[in-house]
Formats: C-alpha cells, structure tokens, sequence
C-alpha cells in the first residue's frame, strides 16, 4: 500500500540517512506539474533538500531537444544542472507526420530513464522518481523487486491530477509536489544573479 505524506508534514516521509538515494527526474513531467501548482522549481535547492535525507548516488534529469534551434529556453537551465550535480540526459526531438498528415514532435525519454534506473538498482536502498506518468509502473514494479524503496513525486492538487493512479498505487511512498513546494520554490529576489544570468530559465 502507499504511503502518502499527511497533507502538511514533510516529516512523516521515510527517509533513512544511511539510505543510498537517486533521483531520477523527468524534466518536462515535473515542469509540467510545477506550472499546473504555479510556482518554479529552484533545482540548487532540490538537491540540497534531497541530499540532507539520505546519502546521495545520483541525480539524473531527462529531457529532449529540439535539433536545429537557433536558441532553446531550456539550454541555459539544462548548462546550469550540469555544472551544478545533476547528471544530464538528452537527446534531439524527432519529427513525425501522424496518419491525418500532421507534423508531430516525439520528445520522450522513457527508454533512457528505465534503463538507466534498472542499471543503478543494485547499488541503492531508495530512488526519488519526479514523474507522474503511468508508463513507468511496470519499472517501479521491477525496482522494487530487487528490494528498492520507490517514492513517487507529482501532484494531486492539479485538476486533473498530474500523476497517474495505477503509478501512485505501485508506489511504495507518494510524495505531492505540492507538500515540498515550500523546501524547493525559486525565491526571485535570493536568485536574481542567476536569473540575470539565464541559469535558472
């Protein structure tokens, strides 16, 4: 059954400080999730925050990239993460033409974060995954059998909810994005260098 955090309390989530932790996020999911709250991530303070409840692996943070744009907004975020702790995890967009002759862009990373989360799962107690999306509850599933913790990060509080049921039910802690908004929110004025500056965009 999952454990879900009571509606103000970060302390009732089971975190160990000896616990091995990854964090594995999923860049567009939780920016989504963020934008429905209405608020920006600061991701300097996501990983002091995820740091101070275990003993940190890894932080890895997918996201795709359109091919030949002149200037991507997420550029300057994604150069930042990797000068700063996070292990970035890119690849280009692909244009496709749907059956009623539509251009569509394929920007998911699901390959890339199950594999590399099956690759680490020997070597940690407990991974962070910031995603709401039900594709990954078959991955959860096999994680979990090889005796890992699985905590779940999205939102409810969206209309409608940003994370899917059957992902929050395989879950073995589900933590709402919201409850941690208040240890991760951008501060403008204590981040106004870096805003200048475009690491935070």
């Amino acid at each position: 059954m999952t454990y879900e955090t009571s509606p103000k309390n970060l302390n009732n989530i089971p975190f160990y400080k000896e616990e091995k932790l990854a964090l594995f996020i999923d860049g567009s999911n939780l920016h989504a999730a963020a934008k429905a709250l209405n608020f920006d991530i600061d991701y300097k303070r996501l990983l002091i925050w995820a740091i101070s409840q275990g003993r940190m692996v890894r932080a890895f943070y997918y996201t795709a990239l359109i091919e030949d744009q002149e200037y991507s907004p997420i550029k300057p975020l994604i150069d930042w993460l990797d000068y700063n702790g996070y292990t970035m995890v890119t690849k280009p967009t692909k244009e496709f033409t749907d059956e009623n002759g539509h251009k569509k862009i394929k920007n998911n990373m699901d390959i890339e974060l199950a594999v590399d989360m099956m690759e680490i799962a020997d070597r940690v107690d407990h991974i962070m995954l910031f995603s709401g999306d039900g594709d990954f509850r078959r991955l959860i599933e096999a994680v979990q059998r090889k005796g890992v913790r699985v905590t779940i990060v999205s939102t409810m509080k969206s209309r409608p909810p940003m994370v899917s049921d059957n992902l929050r039910r395989q879950a073995d802690h589900f933590l709402d994005l919201d409850i941690l908004a208040n240890e991760i929110l951008r501060d403008y004025e204590e981040n106004e260098n870096e805003i200048s500056t475009g690491c935070y965009t």
